[in-house]
C-alpha cells in the first residue's frame, strides 16, 4: 500500500495550490486525500495579478470533492501534510479539529508543506516559533508575530517544514518538499 499524504483545505483555497501538489504527489506514487471541515464539494478560487491593482484579484476556480472531514482524519495514517493557501486558512485556523491534526504532524516531526496563506494555520498551533519560513509576502509581519524568521524566497526548508510564497514558486517548493518526503517516507 502506498504511503498517504493529507491535504487540508476548504472553500476559497487557491486552486493551483491544492491541485498541483495533489497531482504531483500522486505522480510520485503517494496516495493523497483531501480533508476539509466537511466532506463535500469544495469551491476553490484563482488569485491573479492585474495591472494597476495593489493586491491580487480573486475569481472562481475549480470545484473538487473533499475525501473526508477533519473530524474523520486519523493523522497516524499519513506520512505528511500539505497546507495550501488562498483565503481558506483565514477561517480554517479557528477549527479545533484541524488544529489537533496539524499539531500531531508537528509533534511527530512529519513533513509539512505550506504555501502562501497556509502558514496562518501553522502559526495558530504555535508551530512557527524559532523556525525559518516564507509565505505570501504580505504575511511577513504575521510570521514574525508567530515567532518565525521570515525569508522572501521561493522555498524555505527548516527541518521537515517546507514553505513557499505562492503558486508561481511551485517547482522549487515541490522539489524541496519531495526531498524531505522521500527521506522520511519513501514510496515503497
Amino acid at each position: 500500500m502506498p504511503a498517504k499524504v493529507l491535504i487540508v483545505t476548504g472553500d476559497a483555497a487557491e486552486s493551483l495550490e491544492v491541485l498541483y501538489p495533489y497531482q504531483r504527489l500522486r505522480e510520485e506514487g503517494y496516495e493523497v486525500h483531501i480533508a476539509a471541515p466537511a466532506r463535500k464539494k469544495l469551491q476553490f478560487v484563482v488569485h491573479d495579478f492585474e495591472p494597476g491593482f495593489d493586491t491580487y484579484t480573486e475569481k472562481p476556480g475549480y470545484t473538487w470533492p473533499a475525501d473526508l472531514a477533519f473530524a474523520d482524519v486519523d493523522p497516524g495514517e499519513y506520512v505528511a501534510v500539505v497546507i495550501p493557501g488562498g483565503r481558506a486558512p483565514e477561517y480554517l485556523r479557528n477549527d479545533p479539529e484541524l488544529r489537533k491534526i496539524l499539531k500531531s504532524f508537528f509533534d511527530a516531526d512529519k513533513p509539512v508543506a505550506q504555501i502562501c496563506h497556509g502558514p496562518l494555520l501553522t502559526a495558530a498551533i504555535d508551530g512557527l516559533t524559532g523556525r525559518r519560513v516564507t509565505a505570501y509576502p504580505a504575511l511577513e509581519l504575521d510570521m514574525q508575530s508567530a515567532g518565525a524568521t521570515f525569508q522572501d524566497a521561493e522555498a524555505v526548508v527548516d527541518g521537515t517544514l517546507v514553505s513557499s510564497r505562492a503558486w508561481p514558486d511551485h517547482p522549487l517548493w515541490m522539489r524541496e518538499f519531495l526531498k524531505v518526503l522521500r527521506a522520511k517516507a519513501p514510496v515503497t
